[in-house]
């Protein structure tokens, strides 16, 4: 075997070893609480005339941000005190439970995309100058990874795509089903709830490896 067979055939390895370092590169984990997000009309009904939120800190999200504000959520069985406000206002109010809290409030909300609350549940939302019931906005998040389309170039994906994450924590798991969205404004990291995060026992800057789901034919 002449010289030059032997270096493409050692090219040819190197790029597919290549490849499947990049499909298989981590992605950083975060655990999103149960929160909620107001728009500013219904901000000012339960916080008063022309109240504006203050920010606590930043969220790894750029422009995102955990507000001093917190609110209490109320189902038909019960209520959970002390629910974060994030930052900044939207145009639609939304509150993002995981499935224990609903079971604590006697609701069933939907597994939904963040902002995709049309026919979600109802939600009575406390603040301390008035309260408000939303008809729908209470939803429980779809395992998401938020990545900028030059991190979707890199691991092959696209904005809507279902992938799979195991992640490498001391109890390994698999979640089949993660929404990728992609953004210019995003930051590579995928977003879970506290049940799914217990599940796992998976805490904040834990990693995962995205693998794609296999399509049958």
């Amino acid at each position: 075997m002449n010289e030059q067979i032997i270096q493409s055939i050692v090219d040819e390895v190197v790029n597919k070893l290549s490849k499947i370092h990049s499909k298989t590169q981590l992605v950083p984990i975060a655990v999103s609480a149960r929160h909620c997000h107001l728009s500013k009309s219904d901000l000012i009904t339960l916080f008063g005339e022309g109240y504006a939120l203050t920010k606590k800190a930043d969220l790894s999200q750029p422009g995102q941000f955990a507000a001093n504000e917190t609110v209490m959520i109320v189902g038909p069985r019960g209520s959970i005190e002390k629910v974060r406000v994030l930052g900044p206002v939207r145009n639609v109010t939304q509150v993002e439970i995981s499935k224990t809290d609903s079971i604590k409030l006697g609701l069933n909300p939907p597994i939904r995309e963040s902002g995709d609350i049309k026919g979600s549940s109802p939600i009575t939302i406390v603040g301390p100058k008035g309260s408000i019931y939303k008809k729908e906005g209470l939803i429980i998040a779809q395992a998401h990874i938020h990545m900028t389309p030059e991190d979707a170039e890199k691991f092959g994906v696209k904005n809507g795509e279902f992938v799979k994450i195991t992640t490498n924590s001391e109890r390994p798991i698999t979640f089949e089903k993660v929404l990728i969205r992609v953004s210019s404004r995003y930051k590579l990291e995928m977003h879970i709830d506290t049940d799914e995060a217990n599940a796992g026992l998976i805490s904040s800057g834990a990693k995962g490896i995205l693998s794609k789901i296999e399509v049958s034919l």
